[in-house]
């Protein structure tokens, strides 16, 4: 696939702005920098950050077994997915298509790029319908969103279905992966090199515990990422952000062990809602969530709002009809979702 006939012209002449730390970097320690406009006295915030991020990229690409020169970091995912929408499409004239029920902000995006959002419903057991949408695509339909596993369904797609779009797609294909590290399939990630179309997302807000950092991370061909680099802002990732993502990244054995907890609680919630009168259906889940079916998801969720209990009522997302969404928590806070469902049960 030409990947250079996706990407808008103007992108394609961008000239990228030169940061101070672009123009200069790797020097002593004692170098004197007098060249970026910054408060000199040291307090571990005063300079710039380091706009490729280089360090923390190096140890991504120790636990993903993927190049620094494939990755793109971002201000969290939505940063990220608002790179590919400039890249590669021309407001008021090129497409996307998303797959509902899915992560609400893509459609965000494709309005706040002025980019028409073509909708193809995933089927009845959440999985891309592949014949409805490569009907759907035209010569301007630029990039395709599959969230697997998805949100707010909780399911992986199908790896047939996935490759096939890959290989048929006329346009970019964007995996967003964020609840991936929960999931037993492999990630996209491993088959990268085979499609020069593809653009897998993550993130460390789920599995890795740092949502309150927002880092967002872009895996695709060094082409694609060449570019956004040219048209990301020059010091997008904080210093603070840079130095504590290194910081847990480092504590392997703790993400590990938390996710592992993660699914063992997610099994027994599971277990113990299916012993609830008014949950209907519990769907399969490769996330760190999952989705059911109540005889009434706003009393429901108006009932555990009561009980100080915070849950996601989907029920306005399509083919999510009476559906709520739990994420998992700790032990003691799922105990506590359980009692009161119990309670509520019982009046």
């Amino acid at each position: 696939m030409n990947i250079q006939r996706l990407i808008r012209p103007t992108i394609k002449a961008l000239k990228p702005y030169s940061s101070a730390r672009d123009e200069f970097q790797g020097v002593p320690a004692d170098m004197v920098f007098l060249d970026a406009n910054e408060n000199p006295f040291e307090n571990g915030v005063n300079r710039y950050p380091d706009p490729h991020q280089n360090r923390l990229k190096s140890i991504l690409s120790d636990i993903k077994g993927i190049p620094t020169q494939n990755m793109l970091l971002g201000n969290g995912s939505d940063e990220v997915l608002d790179l590919i929408f400039r890249m590669f499409c021309e407001p008021n004239k090129d497409n996307v298509i998303i797959l509902p029920p899915t992560y609400g902000m893509y459609e965000v995006l494709a309005n706040l790029n002025a980019i028409e959002t073509i909708k193809v419903p995933l089927s009845e057991s959440f999985q891309p319908k592949v014949d409805a949408i490569l009907n759907e695509t035209n010569v301007n339909s630029k990039l395709l969103f599959l969230c697997s596993p998805n949100n707010p369904t909780g399911n992986s797609f199908s790896t047939d279905d996935v490759e096939r779009l890959l290989k048929q797609f006329q346009g970019i294909v964007v995996i967003d992966e964020a609840y991936i590290d929960f999931s037993s399939q492999q990630s996209w990630l491993n088959r990268l090199e085979e499609f020069p179309n593809l653009i897998v997302t993550q993130t460390l807000s789920k599995a890795y515990g740092m949502a309150g950092i927002r880092l967002g991370i872009c895996y695709a061909s060094t082409e694609i990422i060449e570019v956004l680099n040219t048209i990301k802002p020059p010091y997008n990732v904080n210093e603070l952000t840079q130095q504590k993502a290194i910081e847990n990244l480092n504590k392997k054995e703790l993400a590990a062990n938390q996710i592992a907890d993660i699914l063992k609680e997610r099994d027994i919630l599971i277990t113990e809602l299916k012993t609830i009168s008014f949950v209907l259906k519990i769907y399969p889940s490769d996330a760190n969530f999952f989705l059911i079916q109540v005889d009434d998801a706003n009393k429901r969720y108006n009932q555990l709002i009561n009980q100080g209990i915070v849950i996601r009522n989907r029920t306005t997302q399509p083919g999510c009809k009476d559906c709520l969404r739990i994420t998992v928590g700790t032990a003691s806070e799922n105990k506590k979702l359980i009692r009161v469902l119990q309670d509520i049960q019982s009046k």
